[in-house]
């Protein structure tokens, strides 16, 4: 094995051990269940997939995911299923194939297809951010990274639907409490990857992946912070 392959490897299980201690940290409740919760892992899981590779990064969620569940236990098929939605969305963020859309538009069609999922049709419309994210808009990494966090929840809740069913109601009364969660978690996962991209960079590591436009430096903060403040003098 390369010492380069060797390295990443060891990159890879340092990054999943981080995802895993965020994975014990709340950020909300998932609505509907008894004791399961989004968590910063939310945030942090996808952009592996960034850095490493779509694969890797996938492979690194599979890995909480299943150490997760491990410790946890299964409670009933929600738990299982909970394992996919994070790897296919590190699969949106670290890839830039149009093909992705596919996972979101199919997750609309079985959503619709449910006798439940169809009188709240205008739920699934949201995963055609993903969509559109894949074919214009993949090269802003807020869009990137709202795509992704789409493409988990278009997984999630068609598992969701298919397991717990629920009311009509209850997925239309999800539609504003939707909006403001994934709005919150595209951010974080911008930040994250903003963060990840600077100490790849600070820390000189050539073997991992590096996006210079998502380096933070002080050029950029005080372009970005200071410059908008600043008040020219009048003359």
């Amino acid at each position: 094995m390369k010492i380069e392959t060797k390295k990443k490897l060891l990159f890879l299980a340092i990054f999943t051990v981080i995802a895993l201690v965020c994975y014990q940290i709340n950020f909300s409740s998932i609505l509907g269940t008894e004791n399961k919760s989004f968590t910063l892992f939310q945030f942090i899981g996808p952009i592996g997939a960034g850095i490493f590779s779509p694969a890797f990064g996938a492979v690194s969620v599979i890995v909480v995911e299943l150490i997760h569940t491990a410790t946890t236990g299964v409670t009933d098929l929600f738990s299982v299923a909970r394992i996919f939605p994070m790897a296919v969305a590190a699969i949106y963020f670290g890839t830039k194939r149009k093909a992705i859309s596919a996972v979101p538009l199919l997750c609309i069609a079985l959503f619709w297809l449910n006798p439940i999922g169809a009188q709240a049709w205008i739920y699934p419309l949201y995963w055609l951010i993903p969509v559109i994210g894949a074919f214009w808009f993949k090269d802003n990494l807020f869009m990137r990274s709202l795509g992704t966090t789409f493409t988990a929840h278009a997984v999630g809740s068609t598992a969701f639907l298919y397991v717990y069913g629920m009311t009509p109601q209850f997925w239309l009364a999800l539609i504003p409490v939707v909006f403001v969660e994934r709005i919150l978690f595209a951010l974080g996962i911008s930040v994250s990857f903003v963060a990840a991209n600077t100490l790849v960079q600070k820390a000189g590591l050539p073997f991992l992946n590096i996006d210079p436009r998502y380096v933070l430096s002080w050029s950029k903060i005080k372009q970005l912070v200071v410059a908008p403040l600043h008040v020219p003098r009048s003359q």
